[in-house]
């Protein structure tokens, strides 16, 4: 005699026949030994325990990355990340000060494109416990004191706006006063424009405080990690006494798309990559992310002596 609770009719609807829910389509069940389960009881894999790599397709546990320093152990690709994981990077034993965090963007103007932008920032704070798109922390590296100005793309595409500009002005500020090298992480695509003419102010002002620093005669050492675009890179982005940058990263003022469909012509191989522009002398050299924070140090000594 065949199990009762492995031997189920079902009719030509689908439907269980010894079960009187009439109407409820078979697919929505799963039935093992006699024990009715819904689809809405399956146990999903938790959401961020495992990363693919969007360059080889190589896949790993977040932890495993994270350990890596979010380099791909297949293609030495380099996952975009935030201030604070450079922070912990680069900072002797995770240990920094984070400066002006208290200065936060307002929406002087009433802009308004899909939505309000201050509803947008809103959403913004809330969601990252961002304050802006870039946040200064100071602290060591192999024992050499550094100012580290890092830039979050999650906040805004890491667009630069007046709190951006008064932060970078103010860790250059910081940086006279206490003898320092000054280190900007740039990650962004360009600037603001909810902020419309303040935001361009930035650029100037920016460029401004730069040449404080070089009377003061400490180095700025710039770091452009994918993607650095617009606003940047024609600004202080490029205007670092050494200018580095990540393996890969995608570094312009406009997008290859809109620059080809501009001149009408396909753009060489890698164009706008960090290797291409190592090659043609907008780069001092190229660093590796697990190398980054003794190559720092060594910048920061041979300046210093």
């Amino acid at each position: 005699m065949k199990n009762r609770e492995e031997d189920i009719e079902v009719n030509l609807t689908g439907e269980d026949a010894s079960n009187n829910e009439i109407g409820k389509p078979r697919w929505f069940k799963r039935i093992k030994r006699g024990i009715t389960t819904s689809t809405a009881d399956k146990k999903e894999t938790p959401e961020g325990l495992w990363t693919k790599c969007p360059s080889c397709n190589h896949i790993c546990t977040s932890g495993e990355l994270k350990e890596h320093l979010y380099i791909c152990t297949s293609c030495n690709f380099h996952h975009r990340i935030g201030s604070e994981d450079y922070f912990e990077i680069l900072f002797d034993e995770k240990q920094y000060e984070v400066l002006f965090d208290h200065i936060v963007s307002k929406d002087a103007l009433n802009f308004t494109d899909l939505k309000n932008y201050q509803k947008r920032l809103d959403e913004i704070h809330a969601k990252t416990d961002l304050k802006d798109s870039m946040r200064v922390g100071v602290g060591k590296m192999n024992g050499e004191g550094y100012v580290v100005a890092c830039m979050d793309f999650e906040f805004i595409g890491g667009s630069l706006g007046s709190v951006m500009g008064e932060k970078f002005s103010r860790a250059v500020d910081y940086c006279i006063e206490h003898k320092l090298p000054f280190l900007v992480i740039s990650k962004s695509g360009g600037a603001r424009m909810m902020e419309s003419a303040f935001s361009l102010m930035q650029l100037a002002k920016t460029s401004g405080k730069l040449s404080q620093l070089s009377d003061a005669k400490l180095p700025f050492i710039s770091l452009l990690t994918d993607p650095t675009f617009g606003g940047i890179s024609a600004s202080f982005g490029m205007l670092g006494d050494i200018n580095i940058a990540e393996p890969g990263a995608l570094i312009g003022f406009a997008g290859p798309r809109v620059i080809k469909e501009t001149i009408k012509k396909d753009l060489p191989a890698g164009f706008q990559r960090s290797e291409f522009l190592l090659e043609h002398g907008f780069l001092d050299f190229i660093v590796d992310r697990k190398e980054l924070k003794n190559k720092l140090s060594e910048v920061a000594f041979l300046f210093r002596n």
